[in-house]
């Protein structure tokens, strides 16, 4: 992919936002891992955790952009991704189960480990929009650094008094499950028609964002359970 090319830029500006709704939630896990140490120790945790993370994460990125080389891998991935674009806009996440470390170890092994396994969405989402393109998988990574580590309340405060960030971001991770089921080999034939390719792509974000909305308001309408004490 060429550096100057307009698919390139596409490409990053996808990565960008695909960081914002779902690094941002990563970082939150951050925080309340490092919650627990005395002040001198939360910044060493924070970082040495954090660039623990991003090594992994790169290896993981680096593995699944060339997993997806493997026939019928880009459509599978694509189908995951549109289930993880739903989910963005329907589930609440909580963090109550993240433990705070008591110690710089425990706090830095607590955030690779946790990063690790909520990185899973980010890592098959950067790896799509990357299109196999490992500058755009080294500068996904390089813009979610500084979004896990200084990020997360500017992007909960942002989510919060603009809801619309989190529509963008399915919409986007929408799209690029779309482009990674039209990019699958054996599909193309069926996909060469532009008015087939540009018209699925269209339905499956829309498809994401009407089915998510439709299922957040309903849910949104139903009577909250009462707590156990009232």
């Amino acid at each position: 992919m060429d550096f100057f090319s307009p698919e390139f830029w596409t490409a990053l500006l996808s990565i960008i936002i695909i960081d914002l709704v779902l690094a941002g939630d990563n970082a939150i896990v951050i925080g309340l891992a490092a919650r627990n140490l005395p002040k001198h120790q939360q910044k060493k945790a924070i970082i040495w955790g954090t660039a623990g993370a991003v090594v992994v994460r790169a290896l993981a990125t680096i593995f699944v952009v060339w997993l997806l080389k493997i026939p019928g891998l880009l459509l599978v991935g694509g189908l995951l991704l549109v289930w993880i674009a739903y989910k963005l806009l329907v589930e609440e996440k909580g963090h109550d189960d993240i433990e705070a470390g008591g110690s710089l170890w425990e706090a830095m092994r607590t955030i690779i480990i946790a990063d690790a396994l909520m990185g899973l969405d980010n890592v098959l989402a950067v790896a799509g929009a990357a299109h196999g393109s490992f500058l755009l998988v080294i500068l996904g990574l390089l813009i979610s650094v500084p979004i896990m580590v200084w990020g997360s309340t500017l992007i909960l405060k942002w989510i919060e008094r603009f809801p619309i960030i989190i529509t963008i971001g399915a919409g986007v991770l929408a799209w690029t499950a779309s482009k990674m089921i039209v990019g699958e080999p054996f599909l193309k034939e069926y996909f060469a028609n532009p008015v087939i390719k540009y018209g699925f792509e269209l339905l499956v974000v829309a498809a994401v964002l009407t089915v998510g909305t439709l299922k957040k308001r309903k849910a949104a309408k139903e009577p909250q359970p009462k707590a156990a004490n009232e």
